[in-house]
């Protein structure tokens, strides 16, 4: 089964707005319903329809899911905005990423949201993750291996389930800062681990760095839109040609 692409910020701006848990959220354009992540395969069935979850081969330690970042974003994007309820200044730093055959697998938002009134500093990570998944297990997440930190799923769409961490120490959004890569974890329907194996380069020239004008966040969500949008047309008149070719070509068949 193939996936279109997603338009790359019009996702991470629903990563952005959604779900915050805040009075209301930063002033930004809203994004149209993204592709849908690739739904994470059962783990493979071995002859006789014996799941491969239980031949020893598959229980020598967790699926590795190596992802690489979404061709159409140059970068980590970090958007900032104001919750005029509270006054707190929120910003996220973010990125999507597919598998090798280019499917989208999962997205990655960073929020630091600081209200200087009230002296607080709240960090979040944040992800959307295929459907698919053991919800109860919920997430965990490393940087290159060192110090896991614990995440519940919150909420599930068509589109895929948010996963979250949220009051993280300042410590994990240093480490990813400096590390290559960021592992996060989930099970399966069969119970197996699958390791989404996340590239950090990037992130924390854009953490740091200043944040996307939302002119420019919008104009580029626009564009991306008009390109998905288009994908899809053309995967749609791929398949009903293939569709109209085969009825001629088993009439063809010799009987």
């Amino acid at each position: 089964m193939s996936f279109t692409r997603p338009a790359t910020l019009v996702r991470a701006a629903l990563l952005g707005l959604t779900g915050l848990g805040l009075a209301s959220a930063p002033a930004l354009a809203q994004p149209k319903k993204p592709a849908a992540p690739a739904p994470v395969a059962p783990a493979p069935t071995a002859p006789g329809g014996t799941p491969a979850a239980n031949t020893p081969a598959a229980q020598t330690g967790p699926q590795i899911v190596a992802v690489k970042s979404e061709p159409s974003q140059a970068d980590w994007t970090k958007v900032c905005g104001k919750d005029q309820g509270s006054g707190t200044d929120i910003c996220y730093t973010t990125r999507d990423f597919v598998s090798d055959q280019g499917q989208p697998v999962l997205a990655v938002a960073v929020y630091e949201m600081k209200n200087a009134a009230q002296k607080q500093e709240v960090r979040v990570v944040r992800y959307l993750l295929p459907l698919g998944l053991l919800l109860q297990p919920g997430i965990r997440f490393n940087v290159d291996g060192q110090g896991a930190t614990a995440g519940r799923f919150a909420v599930c769409f068509p589109n895929g389930c948010f996963a979250e961490a949220g009051g993280v120490d300042a410590g994990v959004v240093a480490a990813m800062k400096k590390g290559t890569t960021l592992n996060v974890s989930v099970q399966n329907q069969t119970q197996r681990e699958v390791t989404f194996a996340v590239p950090l380069a990037g992130f924390g020239k854009a953490f740091d760095g200043p944040a996307i004008d939302p002119k420019v966040l919008e104009e580029q969500q626009k564009k991306l839109q008009a390109e998905l949008e288009k994908r899809s047309e053309d995967m749609r008149k791929k398949l009903e040609q293939q569709g109209g070719a085969a009825p001629a070509a088993g009439a063809a068949a010799p009987k």
